[in-house]
């Protein structure tokens, strides 16, 4: 018996949830829509320049939000991640905690330096737009992984967020060498279209022969295979992933359970805000397949759960709604 289900590493950000209109992003000459790493300066001038008390804070990262949507399910998870001795990097390791997720740091152990934040910026359409100083995250090695806990688990999921960093990388590469010498299935998110359009030749040796589970967008389906439709990307993907998930947005997902493809529904919302979303749906899915549901009831559930992250904002569920959402679909 496995200690964890899925083991996750990735970047520590503390998540600064705020609203912002599209004049905003133009009078700052913000890219929308996508997450473009920044200095402390730039990140400081855009903190100053927006409302923060209508802002939400949270300890986030992609993997991050998953591993934590995980544990809300019921599922037991692991985190590895890299965070100061500071008053950001205290906040995130306690929430981390009260999440119910292990990890390798504790405030007292933790090194000193800056603790990485992230900026997430909703306009009214719900599009998400993320600036990001990485901080002390930016160094994120080998050396955070626990190699202990990452044999006990039935799953390593990685974000594809750590691939412009070279450390990054090295660290990815032994992960999943450990997972493969020991029965560990590999999960990873591609994470966002940057991370394919600017990193594809480091992403295509992170993935390596294949992956046993793969997550990803529609965009980054077919940036990742080359291709021009979401049926022909498909087809190329099943080349370097044994099962793989493509969400679809408004139109749900399309999953490929290593011999079939299965449509997920979406669940209609008003969305007002898209970040998390894909978080959600990994996590969510992780859960249920490591917990003996199979692929389209873990689809379904990862639906339903991600239709409740669009249509608030912030990228978590609390943790009665996700019991919630769990009690409506599994049993």
């Amino acid at each position: 018996m496995k200690k964890y289900d899925v083991y996750g590493i990735g970047n520590a950000l503390v998540d600064i949830v705020t609203e912002v209109s599209d004049e905003f992003l133009g009078k700052y000459s913000v890219e929308k829509g996508l997450m473009t790493l920044v200095d402390e300066e730039r990140q400081s001038e855009l903190v100053e320049a927006i409302h923060l008390p209508s802002s939400n804070m949270q300890c986030g990262g992609s993997a991050a939000n998953s591993i934590i949507a995980i544990s809300q399910f019921g599922g037991s998870s692991y985190y590895s991640c890299r965070v100061a001795k500071d008053d950001m990097g205290t906040f995130y390791l306690k929430d981390l905690k009260s999440n119910g997720v292990d990890t390798n740091l504790t405030s007292e152990t933790a090194p000193e330096g800056i603790t990485g934040k992230c900026l997430v910026m909703t306009t009214p359409d719900a599009n998400r737009t993320m600036n990001t100083f990485l901080g002390i995250t930016s160094t994120f090695s080998v050396s955070e992984i626990n190699e202990t806990a990452l044999k006990d688990s039935k799953y390593l999921y990685m974000e594809g967020y750590l691939v412009p960093g070279e450390d990054g990388q090295k660290a990815m590469k032994l992960a999943k060498k450990i997972a493969e010498d020991n029965g560990v299935k590999v999960a990873m998110t591609f994470s966002d279209p940057s991370m394919v359009k600017y990193f594809k030749p480091q992403m295509e040796e992170i993935v390596g022969a294949s992956v046993d589970l793969l997550f990803c967008n529609e965009e980054e389906a077919m940036l990742f295979t080359d291709t021009n439709t979401i049926e022909s990307a498909r087809e190329e993907l099943k080349k370097v992933a044994k099962k793989f998930v493509i969400t679809l947005g408004a139109n749900g997902a399309m999953i490929f359970d290593g011999d079939t493809f299965i449509d997920i529904e979406p669940y209609k919302v008003d969305a007002i805000d898209t970040n998390g979303a894909g978080d959600m749906f990994a996590g969510a899915f992780l859960y249920a397949i490591t917990n003996g549901h199979s692929y389209a009831d873990a689809g379904k559930l990862a639906s339903l759960a991600s239709s409740k992250i669009v249509s608030k904002f912030g990228p978590r569920l609390e943790l009665q709604q996700a019991k919630e959402v769990k009690k409506q679909l599994l049993p």
